[in-house]
This record gives structure tokens, C-alpha cells and sequence, in this order.
């Protein structure tokens, strides 16, 4: 059977970022570990925020589509691990998360101690959230941490067994 397409992106309306509604994300809030892992990194946001032409803010740094990411990442900590890499989708939630500049040439530039904390943090939740259910997500989150400029050492996982 060949591999299902990848899903749709989500469409996160400026209603549904103003009153901090997360049902754009219930169909994959209703799935369970396994089939998110097996999935992978797959899920995209458009979000569809008005701005003034004129405004040179990111969207890491509208107040409002920020505040919408941090409650989705807060009820749904495992979304870093789903969302697609290659494009951009899992640096720029994590800039909604974390403090960072932005520089057209550079690009995002996280602030070091966060960044390392936050995934850290992050890479142990998430750990414990797939073993719990007898699975192993440590080849994704050693994708994921890389993606955000953190290679991990194979020992990192040495005193977790």
C-alpha cells in the first residue's frame, strides 16, 4: 500500500486565534501516540492573521498568534515532534515559544540558554509521554533537536535507560 499523502495544512482563522480556540487541532488531538508517531513530522499551520502591509513583525512576534501557540503547545506538548521541519513550521512555533531575534540574513536566532532548556525539557516530556505507552520516539526527537541546532550526544540517553 503506497504511504498516505501528507495532511492538509491547518487553517487557523484570526476567530479561532482571538478566542485561543484549539479546534483546528482536534482531529489530531484525537489520535493516539502511535499513529502521531507514526505520522511523523507532517503537521503545517497557516495561520490567517490580518496585518497592516506596513508591519515588519514576524508572526512570532503578533502578541495574539503567539498567545494562541503557547496554549496549543501547552495542551498539546507533543506538537514539536508532528510539526514539518524542512519548511519552517517546527522553528517557527518554537519561536513563538522562546525568546529570539530575527535577521533576514540570518534568520532566527534563539536565545542559547532557552533554547536548550525548553528542549531539553521537552525532549524528556516527550520521551516519557511515548514510553508510557510502550514506544520510542528518541530518533524523532533527536531529528527534532537537530532541526533547532542541538545535536544530541548518544549518551544523552544513557541514564534513562
Amino acid at each position: 500500500m503506497p504511504p498516505a499523502p501528507p495532511p492538509e495544512p491547518l487553517q487557523i482563522s484570526a476567530a479561532a486565534i482571538r478566542a485561543l480556540d484549539l479546534a483546528p487541532l482536534k482531529g489530531w488531538a484525537e489520535l493516539d501516540v502511535a499513529a502521531l508517531l507514526r505520522i511523523g513530522s507532517q503537521l503545517e499551520f497557516v495561520y490567517h492573521w490580518p496585518r497592516d502591509p506596513e508591519d515588519p513583525r514576524e508572526l512570532s512576534e503578533v502578541p495574539e498568534v503567539r498567545l494562541w501557540s503557547l496554549r496549543a503547545d501547552a495542551r498539546y506538548p507533543w506538537l514539536p515532534l508532528v510539526l514539518e521541519r524542512s519548511s519552517g513550521q517546527l522553528s517557527r512555533h518554537v519561536a513563538m515559544l522562546l525568546p529570539h531575534s530575527f535577521n533576514r540574513t540570518e534568520g532566527l536566532r534563539f536565545a542559547p540558554e532557552s533554547l536548550e532548556l525548553w528542549l531539553t525539557h521537552r525532549l524528556f516530556l516527550l520521551d516519557d509521554w511515548s514510553r508510557g505507552q510502550g514506544l520510542n520516539c528518541r530518533q524523532g526527537l533527536a531529528q527534532m533537536a537537530a532541526v533547532l541546532g542541538l545535536e544530541l550526544d548518544a549518551a544523552f540517553w544513557d541514564p534513562l535507560g
